[in-house]
């Protein structure tokens, strides 16, 4: 079931083209990412979306409500983790809680809301006294006070180290569980491939490919980048190179000094076959390994730029 729709929508300040020409939809219960390079529209296509701008043109619709008409009951279904979160720091998360739980008519309990974030241990320290993790982890719990259908997460983990992003996505999985619908945007391509269900690729201001992290890794290409270095020098990895030219599987080669690299339809044919050659040939190899193509590969063929911060 479509939860939300987007339809030709538009948005400039001055003569900046934030967006030009958005479409897409969600279904329920699912984890739909944005992703796309610094000024490509994503935060104000969320803001639109989340009725805090109002686009130039187009519509936005939440199964049969619209801003225009339903924003009141818009708004119960709906949850918001902004870029920058307001919180009061010289209040705990529990009191921080209590308080947004005020304003609604119906709200989760506190406990269940610390407890989603795994703050409980914590609902008594002061908020500025919390590492940026956990202030994240707050933000999001915030935005479940009112038990929102569709919870929307803009750049959620950026920021964090490591172990604090992961913290995030266990509880974006979490959501995901309660069935709640989550519109996520991020600068990590390794976070976008492992929680999406369907990832939007946004660039200047337009949607340039949608669909499953797998299915666009597929698009580009079914060959795998094969690396090899060898212990004996140069004249190994020429000797390998110029017998992988041979495959029919092989594509395309290069070496660098005693390093190989070789893309292939048939990774482990190749392999098996290169074995062999250095095998006869009494050569050493040292490393070897199969490089999957990933997300950021399918971001850059689309967008033609590197994947910046």
């Amino acid at each position: 079931m479509t939860v939300l729709e987007v339809k030709n929508l538009k948005k400039s300040f001055g003569s900046i083209h934030a967006v030009q020409d958005i479409n897409f939809s969600v279904k329920a219960g699912e984890i739909f990412t944005i992703i796309g390079p610094n000024g490509a529209g994503k935060t104000t296509t969320l803001e639109m979306i989340e009725g805090l701008v109002p686009p130039d043109a187009g519509e936005i619709s939440f199964g049969d409500l619209s801003w225009n008409k339903n924003s009141h009951e818009i708004k119960k279904k709906i949850g918001v983790q902004p870029q920058s979160s307001a919180m009061f720091d010289l209040l705990t998360p529990e009191e921080n809680v209590n308080l947004f739980a005020s304003f609604y008519d119906k709200a989760r309990s506190t406990d269940e809301i610390l407890e989603l974030i795994n703050l409980t241990d914590h609902r008594k320290n002061y908020v500025k006294k919390l590492s940026g993790g956990q202030r994240q982890r707050l933000a999001i719990g915030l935005a479940m006070i009112s038990d929102p259908d569709i919870i929307f997460l803009d750049e959620p983990t950026t920021g964090l180290d490591p172990q604090a992003r992961r913290n995030i996505w266990d509880i974006i999985l979490q959501l995901k569980e309660l069935g709640k619908t989550t519109i996520l945007t991020t600068h990590y391509m390794e976070e976008a491939e492992k929680l999406s269900d369907r990832v939007c690729i946004v660039d200047q201001g337009k949607v340039v490919t949608l669909d499953t992290p797998s299915a666009l890794i597929e698009q580009l290409t079914k060959e795998r980048e094969v690396r090899l270095s060898f212990v004996d020098g140069p004249e190994a990895a020429e000797a390998a190179n110029s017998f992988a030219k041979t495959f029919q599987s092989v594509t395309r080669t290069e070496r660098e000094g005693p390093s190989l690299k070789l893309w292939t339809k048939a990774p482990e044919n190749t392999l098996f076959d290169l074995f062999g050659f250095t095998k006869e040939k009494s050569y050493q190899v040292e490393q070897v390994s199969i490089r999957e193509m990933s997300l950021e590969d399918v971001f850059i063929a689309f967008t033609g730029k590197e994947w910046r911060d």
